[in-house]
């Protein structure tokens, strides 16, 4: 009798051991997806229904067993919330990676020299963002304390999740810019001429929309530094054209230098009411450190460098040779 119990208790302990091996064979088959698949995981999803819908899609053969499974395993069920990239690697591999919220990124990129408008506009294409920007408030919305959020974004790559929102993601490019804002600031020169932070950044934006080559923000710089310390006007083309706004069409005339607006810096001295686009870390630290320099004008050469000058004469002569030729 002995011998048939255990007989019967092996039988059983073999049957178990296939049964169990069988389980764990499903959980190592591939997961029948075509390639990659975005698959979105909705706020709680239990693992069951994650099973059957993954069955609906014929994915998988069966939830029964991943029902078992799930009990043997109870950390299979602890499912986040997210947009996943499922492949065709093994189903468990696929589940883990629910489990450790392994969420698929996307990436947004503010460039260097781009004005608020086209940064907003930028940002609300794209697809996988929780859209939830006001554009009739945004300044109130990304931050308490600007009234005008031109300039305030720092150009770079942000990345981020489906459960993200877009305001979610230029309030991390408000922080990024006031960091390094505060951080240039406190290396400025002894000298420098511009007052506040604030002001270092309106100039650093006119500095990057006039640089073609990176080697010259700081020459750029030195020039517009001597122009403020002299009382002379900026009289630089990027401020017209930010003044005149969606009217501009891609020519600057004569009479939109003569035509008043806040950022005619042919018109106005000193900067413009507030910066004309995102300047780059390295045009913030131009700003606020200027090489000694006598130049006081630029002109561009046509092949994205400027040839600088001390003189109104030198600039005439490079004029001519630059742009009247």
């Amino acid at each position: 009798m002995i011998k048939v119990i255990v007989s019967v208790l092996l039988l059983a302990l073999l049957c178990c051991g296939i049964g169990y091996q069988q389980l764990q064979a499903a959980l190592k088959m591939p997961l029948k997806v075509e390639n990659s698949t975005l698959f979105k995981v909705k706020r709680g999803t239990g693992f069951y229904q994650l099973c059957q819908a993954w069955q609906a899609k014929q994915w998988l053969d069966s939830c029964f067993k991943f029902q078992i499974l799930a009990k043997l395993d109870p950390t299979l069920t602890d499912l986040k919330a997210g947009l996943y990239e499922l492949d065709t690697s093994a189903v468990i591999d696929n589940i883990r990676r629910i489990n450790q919220g392994a969420q698929v990124s996307f990436s947004f990129t503010i460039i260097e020299g781009q004005p608020l408008r086209d940064v907003v506009a930028n940002i609300q294409k794209q697809a996988h963002l929780t859209q939830d920007l006001q554009t009739e408030n945004l300044a109130t919305q990304i931050s308490s304390t600007q009234e005008n959020l031109e300039g305030w974004l720092f150009p770079d790559t942000y990345h981020y999740h489906s459960e993200d929102t877009a305001s979610g993601v230029l309030k991390r490019a408000y922080n990024k810019m006031q960091q390094e804002l505060d951080a240039a600031w406190q290396t400025r020169a002894p000298d420098l001429v511009l007052s506040s932070p604030y002001e270092a950044l309106i100039l650093a934006s006119i500095i990057e929309k006039e640089t073609g080559l990176a080697s010259e923000r700081p020459l750029i710089s030195a020039v517009f530094t001597n122009r403020l310390k002299t009382n002379m006007r900026l009289q630089t083309d990027p401020t017209v054209i930010y003044g005149i706004g969606a009217d501009f069409d891609g020519d600057i005339k004569r009479k939109d230098l003569t035509t008043y607006t806040p950022y005619n810096t042919y018109k106005i001295k000193g900067l413009p009411p507030t910066p004309i686009a995102m300047p780059s870390k390295a045009a913030i630290l131009a700003a606020v450190n200027p090489p000694e320099s006598e130049y006081v004008y630029f002109v561009a050469k046509g092949d994205g460098s400027h040839q600088f000058s001390k003189t109104l004469q030198e600039h005439n002569r490079a004029v001519k040779q630059y742009q009247l030729n």
